[in-house]
């Protein structure tokens, strides 16, 4: 096992973790590194599963987005959570990097070309000691904000 990915296993196990998970937050649903799923809860009991590329973890942020585990692919997006124009419908944007990434500062190919975010969003840029709970959070607050709205289509 690669030194990033015995650190992102570590991870996995620590408190900060397994709180999220025990107060229904999140879920690690599987890993096949470099790639590992999390189903994230929204304010309406959905579950939104994320598929996240940790390669590097944890000195290299992670990526991703929305996924679809049944078919092994970007979730479409129209089953992708909505935003009613605030912060949820900046950060699940679906003509960024063809959803392949979420626009958020923690996330390793959105904070590229974004110099600024660390000066206006310092609090949302990746910190390593942190780890994948940092990421989680983010996701979690904004599908628990007054900004989500639910998908256009039921996942299957």
């Amino acid at each position: 096992m690669d030194p990033d990915q015995r650190a992102f296993e570590a991870d996995l196990a620590k408190p900060a973790f397994r709180l999220g998970v025990a107060r229904g937050r999140w879920r690690h649903i599987t890993t096949q590194w470099p790639y590992a799923l999390f189903a994230v809860t929204a304010i309406d009991g959905t579950e939104h599963v994320l598929r996240l590329h940790s390669g590097g973890f944890p000195d290299v942020p992670p990526t991703g987005g929305p996924w679809d585990p049944q078919a092994n692919t970007i979730l479409a997006f129209e089953c992708w959570p909505r935003g009613r124009g605030g912060r949820l419908s900046a950060v699940f944007r679906t003509d960024w990097q063809a959803g392949t990434a979420l626009y958020l500062p923690c996330d390793r190919v959105s904070i590229a070309g974004h110099p600024n975010w660390r000066s206006e969003m310092p609090s949302k840029i990746w910190r390593p000691r942190d780890g994948i709970s940092q990421y989680l959070e983010l996701v979690h607050e904004l599908l628990n904000c007054p900004d989500y709205s639910p998908p256009a289509l039921a996942t299957a």
